[in-house]
């Protein structure tokens, strides 16, 4: 197998996955709010999902580590074919309630978790056998996210707006079935993780139990200054992404008259310019002063999206924020993803990684609720620009910390 080819595969399985993720973060909240017509419900929909993808992705960790990434990727992405197509199938037979559609989006967020941690762990491995730098990968792999992401964004209006939010979620069960084919067949095996140095942490007892290995992922992550201050930056903002993503955008699309199309259009301009941004990071981001370009792009990348809303510009200008906000966000999964992975031993790779995308996902199964409770309680406007400044407080807070500046210094060896 040649040394590109696991990487070509981790990117096509991304890209099928994530579409169908974004097509599907699109649909369901699309389907209850035109059902049930209520922000709230809507908001609960994607707690209802978030919160055991959160929980799965944390406690995942240990059993990538002792099973293998590639394992799990493949195990979590077949059955989540048969769980997603379960919406097309009940809304066929006119069965597709809210009370019936919450376990349904619980058990998907429960596979994806996990699905989306392993992948991830993935990265390091990858690099080193296609004698890459880090940055480059996590660029393109960033680059590739936003792309899927535009993709299923695009897509994911018009067939809303043809075949219904109920049956497009067919297209997002072939993407997951698509994502297991390509990694069963185009990943190997990863060699079997070495045990820490010494000088790192206590070597590995292949006799530690599960409980064990998760407290372990915990004690490191817990104890980088740097990491810490990630989780918790990156958690705050996306609460406020969720609650824009899931009620927000979608509310105001529909109080402005218009349909799930030009919901679509506005995450695939958004997601589209991101891949610029990405593309620039994987070509120079080992050269990038790191923490410059990430508190700059966070800037550009929060509080204009709510504030253009909360003031009902015109939709050009709405536009042309999203495309630049878009590119500047397509900077930071680059510098994020380099900078965790530069920071954790290759034996607690699966564990740490999952614990910390787990925890910076953290607040996202609120942020529906959060967002649906502002709008019933102070109105649309009032919520996108008050969610809009809190956003704004988050991404200052590189400038104030000390621990951020550990962001330019790598800590430990691949």
């Amino acid at each position: 197998m040649r040394r590109g080819t696991p990487f070509l595969a981790l990117a096509a399985a991304e890209t099928l996955s994530l579409s169908g993720t974004r097509l599907s973060t699109i649909a369901i909240p699309w389907l209850v709010l035109s059902a049930t017509g209520s922000p709230v419900l809507t908001g609960l929909t994607a707690m209802m999902e978030m919160l055991p993808y959160v929980l799965a992705k944390a406690l995942g960790g240990p059993l990538i580590d002792r099973v293998g990434a590639k394992r799990i990727a493949i195990i979590c992405d077949t059955a989540s074919v048969v769980v997603v197509g379960l919406v097309p199938l009940l809304d066929l037979f006119g069965l597709l309630t809210v009370p019936v559609l919450l376990p349904v989006v619980f058990a998907m967020g429960v596979l994806r978790g996990p699905s989306d941690a392993a992948k991830q762990a993935m990265v390091p491995d990858i690099a080193a056998l296609a004698h890459v730098p880090l940055e480059r990968v996590t660029g393109v792999a960033s680059a590739i996210e936003r792309l899927a992401s535009t993709v299923g964004a695009a897509g994911a209006g018009a067939l809303i707006g043809l075949i219904g939010p109920g049956q497009a979620l067919v297209v997002n069960a072939a993407t997951f079935a698509g994502a297991a084919l390509v990694v069963t067949i185009g990943i190997p095996g990863m060699p079997p993780t070495p045990e820490l140095p010494a000088a790192d942490a206590a070597p590995l007892d292949k006799g530690s139990s599960y409980l064990d290995d998760l407290r372990e992922g915990w004690r490191f992550l817990r104890g980088d200054a740097v990491l810490v201050s990630i989780v918790a930056m990156v958690a705050t903002t996306n609460l406020l992404d969720q609650a824009y993503h899931a009620v927000l955008l979608p509310v105001w699309t529909r109080d402005a008259g218009h349909g799930p199309e030009l919901l679509g259009a506005m995450f695939a301009v958004f997601s589209g310019a991101s891949i610029a941004g990405a593309a620039i990071a994987a070509v120079i981001g080992e050269r990038m002063p790191r923490l410059i370009v990430y508190t700059v792009a966070f800037l550009l990348t929060g509080f204009p999206r709510f504030l253009v809303l909360a003031v009902d510009a015109p939709l050009g200008s709405v536009f042309a924020t999203l495309a630049i906000a878009g590119f500047a966000s397509g900077f930071l999964n680059p510098i994020l993803s380099a900078v965790i992975f530069e920071r954790i031993p290759k034996p607690l790779t699966g564990r740490v990684t999952a614990m910390n995308t787990a925890l910076c996902f953290a607040l996202i199964p609120f942020g529906g609720l959060v967002g649906g409770a502002l709008i019933s309680t102070i109105g649309l406007a009032a919520a996108l620009f008050l969610t809009g400044l809190a956003y704004l407080a988050a991404t200052v807070s590189p400038l104030a910390l000390k621990s951020f500046r550990g962001f330019d210094k790598a800590v430990t060896e691949s």
